[in-house]
């Protein structure tokens, strides 16, 4: 990165103050955190989320209700761990605007979710995680306009590469799909998976642009309080999507019939709720701590575990496309993480001259 290119890191902003509050080891120790949450709570609901198709369950609405419903989990570490004191002196917005905010957040989370739910029924594990590779040149583009983020050459390169190895799937002739499904179905799966990364990715610029113009604060409290209060949106808009639909008529038979047994399809839906969760509490954290590009960047990691995990749990079908994309998705994520370390090793000599001048 030359010296004339803006770091990922922007000045004013809610990821600066937060580079800014903690010493480099700290800062490093919550991304690497929050990584590890987003990784393997997303891989795992995944594959979790697949096998509660495979096994005989087929309730959309109920795959969507899944992710979010866990969320009362947060109250645990919200009151738990402490919060350093706030040193933000901006003023809050007004109660008002920050409801109308998280209910405005949590529907938009609830009909991406059901997107993902859509698309999830029609693809394999494999194919549905490469296609979300897309959602980070969505996002490229959204935080560009939103967020006013910066592009360099190694960003470009991440997008462009990211953007044709989900391209490779939805020409993908040789998908071995679930149960021998329709192209059209197929098609409906691709569709639904591109729409929600679309979505997603909207929905992590505008969080960003929440704590940044809204909010204000710099605690990690704040994270988890957004988390609560829009996945409580999410789930109400659910259950609501879930007695409409007629769904929950036919819960009782499909727990019967589900192919591991009862308490099997009991335990599938839960751990499948709890790691949305994990996963959720490392994309926002990630927003807080870098950006919201940098917390999809991060998401495009289960490229490299969710198809291989797939391979291994239900047998899906490794074929050339699929490895090439994979190839090109790790690429791209290569180099965005490249690009962050740069910004990093940029805006700490920055820093340090600035506490050299002041001492001088």
């Amino acid at each position: 990165m030359t010296d004339n290119e803006e770091p990922m890191i922007a000045p004013g902003t809610m990821s600066e103050l937060a580079f800014n509050k903690y010493k480099r080891c700290q800062w490093w120790f919550l991304v690497a955190l929050s990584i590890g949450f987003l990784i393997i709570g997303q891989s795992a609901a995944v594959i979790l989320g697949r096998f509660y198709y495979d096994q005989g369950g087929n309730s959309k609405w109920m795959a969507t209700l899944v992710q979010t419903a866990a969320f009362p989990l947060l109250f645990i570490p919200l009151y738990t761990i402490p919060s350093p004191a706030e040193t933000s002196t901006s003023v809050s917005s007004s109660i008002k605007v920050i409801v109308l905010i998280y209910f405005c957040l949590g529907v938009l989370i609830a009909a991406d979710n059901m997107m993902y739910s859509t698309g999830l029924l029609y693809l394999s594990a494999s194919t549905y995680s490469l296609i979300c590779a897309s959602q980070l040149a969505f996002n490229a583009v959204f935080s560009y306009f939103i967020n006013a983020q910066k592009f360099t050459l190694l960003i470009i390169n991440s997008t462009v590469v990211l953007t044709f190895s989900a391209s490779l799937l939805a020409i993908n002739e040789d998908s071995q799909e679930p149960s021998g499904l329709s192209q059209g179905k197929y098609l409906i799966g691709f569709l639904c998976t591109l729409g929600a990364s679309a979505a997603y990715s909207l929905l992590l610029s505008l969080m960003q642009l929440t704590f940044e113009k809204v909010l204000k604060k710099e605690t990690f409290s704040v994270v988890l309080e957004m988390q609560i209060y829009t996945s409580l949106v999410a789930t109400g808009a659910a259950v609501i999507g879930l007695f409409a639909s007629g769904e929950w008529r036919t819960m009782h038979g499909e727990m019967e019939s589900f192919g591991k047994g009862q308490v099997a399809y009991v335990m599938t839906l839960v751990w499948t709720a709890i790691a949305w969760q994990v996963c959720s509490v490392g994309v926002v954290g990630l927003i807080f701590l870098v950006s919201s590009l940098y917390s999809n960047v991060i998401s495009t990691v289960s490229l490299a575990v969710t198809p291989i995990a797939a391979v291994i749990v239900f047998h899906d079908k490794m074929n050339g496309v699929k490895i090439i994309s994979m190839l090109l998705a790790l690429w791209g994520f290569a180099s965005y993480i490249y690009q962050n370390y740069l910004d990093d090793a940029k805006a700490r000599r920055a820093q340090a001259h600035s506490q050299n001048d002041s001492a001088c």
